[in-house]
């Protein structure tokens, strides 16, 4: 129906038209893990394409490639790889990157400049070119292959993550889809682990840019696994046009339709990264209300859902407030503490900045949920936000003391 977004949960980058996608294994990660490493994303057609990218001061040199061909405002595709991080190689890192993605151009026939590339997975370790140049012809690209480019870019993830969108809009139907990867070193700036969203729809490259940046910040930017940001967080957008129908801008009446596709889909796949967080055995929203403006109330949002003592309170089933009061002063965001009121699954435990009377009981069990909720109101103003986390777990120190070995 025209003005209401479809959620596709078995929707992959390859849903909208004009894309194709194929994975293969090539040897860059043990025979035990997943059985693909290296995939290809192409559209079939010439698309813009809009990104953001880590704002750490140490980045992949995949990044630095992508990020200058990005500024361009197009591209056909992305070569992608785990197993390997391509960072703090020296420069020997762009001369790989260039290379890989070169390769994957010459497979597919578009130009070697339309092709961006990503990494991930161990930092200090030079890409593996020879295994890269044996496996890039072996990718298949189909309009099936989006499950496949899906698994080649996962490296520690249980589950693959990929969904899709469709909505009307003067009679054409469009879809948005997207994968995703990434269940450590997860506390973005800018972005967060890979992320390759597709559309259909024809999107002025301003436009492109900033839906995903305003997408980014609701989603992407407000979720926390272990308080670490990577040296290779990619988010990109494609837009090919192959649904046909009128150009999207910022203008367009159906402006605020496409944003809102793309904030759901960018949402959904947000939650699923933290709830696949390593070791996590359950996530938790924080939503906060009241707030003097949205980028307060998405500083102590994503500060509480960020916070060491919290993620032990969640895992633990303890309903310490005092560490979500904690975690609220440390944010920065303007609070009167005599304002400030605390619910726990809708059971309200603090009013006015102080305990009230509750059953320990019932909020105790109440916590033993797939979904944790969380409500702070600090009754100072109008704006709101919500950040995701999940709980610290004892396998997740286990995990990350032996990842390289």
């Amino acid at each position: 129906m025209a003005g209401e977004v479809e959620f596709i949960a078995d929707g992959t980058v390859t849903s909208p038209q004009g894309y194709v996608a194929g994975g293969v294994y090539a040897g860059l990660k043990s025979q035990g893990d997943e059985v693909a490493d290296l995939g290809i994303l192409m559209s079939q057609r010439p698309a813009s394409v809009a990104a953001t990218f880590s704002t750490s001061s140490i980045v992949s040199p995949s990044v630095t490639v992508s990020r200058q061909r990005v500024a361009g405002g197009s591209a056909r595709g992305v070569v992608a790889n785990s197993g390997c991080a391509n960072c703090a190689v020296g420069e020997q890192g762009i001369t790989d990157a260039l290379e890989m993605a070169r390769l994957a151009a010459d497979h597919v026939g578009v130009d070697p400049g339309e092709m961006l590339v990503a990494s991930t997975g161990i930092i200090g370790v030079e890409l593996p070119m020879a295994l890269i140049r044996k496996g890039i012809p072996g990718v298949e690209l189909t309009a099936e292959g989006g499950e496949a480019f899906a698994r080649s870019i996962m490296t520690t993830d249980s589950r693959l993550k990929r969904a899709a969108v469709a909505f009307e809009a003067d009679g054409v139907r469009y879809h948005i889809g997207g994968v995703a990867k990434g269940v450590g070193m997860i506390h973005p700036d800018m972005a967060t682990m890979l992320c390759f969203l597709t559309t259909d729809a024809d999107v002025d490259r301003g436009f492109l840019q900033s839906a995903l940046s305003q997408s980014i910040d609701v989603s992407f930017n407000m979720i926390d696994i272990d308080g670490d940001q990577s040296t290779n967080d990619t988010v990109l957008l494609f837009s090919n046009g192959a649904a046909g129908g009128s150009q999207f801008s910022g203008a367009s009446e159906s402006a605020g339709l496409f944003r809102d596709a793309l904030e759901r889909l960018s949402v959904h796949l947000a939650k699923e990264l933290v709830r696949d967080g390593e070791g996590a055995e359950r996530i938790f929203a924080v939503t906060v209300e009241g707030a003097a403006s949205v980028a307060d109330a998405r500083l102590a949002a994503r500060e509480i859902a960020s916070s060491n003592l919290v993620k032990a309170m969640v895992h633990g089933r303890d309903p310490n407030w005092g560490r979500i009061m904690m975690a609220l002063g440390h944010s920065g965001a303007e609070v009167e503490e005599p304002k400030i009121d605390i619910f726990i699954n809708d059971i309200h435990i603090v009013h006015e900045g102080k305990a009230i009377s509750y059953f320990t009981e019932a909020v105790v069990g109440g916590m033993n949920v797939p979904e944790v909720r969380f409500k702070v109101t600090l009754g100072i103003g109008e704006s709101s936000a919500t950040a995701w986390g999940c709980d610290l777990t004892e396998e997740y120190v286990t995990f990350n003391s032996a990842y390289s070995t």
